[in-house]
């Protein structure tokens, strides 16, 4: 079976998702898990950019390393690329069920959804540090539920 390819998605792909995607690809490297990871966002108002400084500065003091990413907004080739789109927030779920082009493709999911500490209602929401800061705790909650994440696909046998 082909290794899984990941998408994380938030709003504008310099907090959240670039976190998501180097967190979950440094723990899946360090368990030797061949994963095909991105991240994108579903606004485009930072492409190009690197993540945000203070979600670069709190990824660093966690040992993570952001500085080559760069936002990149959803496309539709994302729903044929990709197996499982992981949305940091209910609205970016809405969003991604509103881009999907229709037909057969990825599953969309919340991340929390594999969080060990995870919710219903706005526990199941990655909170946005963009606005709200909190951006290292959003690192410990991102580890936490990237290794989690990592489990659940051994376990089902996707990793």
């Amino acid at each position: 079976m082909p290794a899984p390819r990941l998408l994380f998605v938030c709003l504008g792909n310099i907090c959240r998702s670039p976190t998501a995607e180097a967190v979950t690809r440094a723990l899946a490297e360090a368990r030797g898990l061949p994963l095909s990871i991105d991240s994108a966002g579903t606004g485009d108002w930072h492409l190009g950019e690197p993540p945000d400084r203070r979600m670069r500065d709190a990824a660093a003091r966690a040992g993570y390393d952001l500085g080559d990413l760069r936002a990149r907004q959803v496309t539709a080739d994302d729903f044929g690329r990709f197996d499982i789109l992981y949305a940091m927030d209910r609205q970016n779920l809405r969003d991604l069920g509103a881009l999907h082009p229709g037909g057969a493709g990825p599953e969309l999911r919340l991340f929390r959804g594999h969080d060990p500490e995870g919710g219903a209602g706005r526990a199941s929401d990655v909170p946005d540090p963009y606005l709200e800061g909190g951006f290292d705790g959003v690192v410990r909650l991102i580890e936490r539920t990237s290794a989690r994440l990592l489990d659940d696909l051994e376990r089902d046998g996707l990793a």
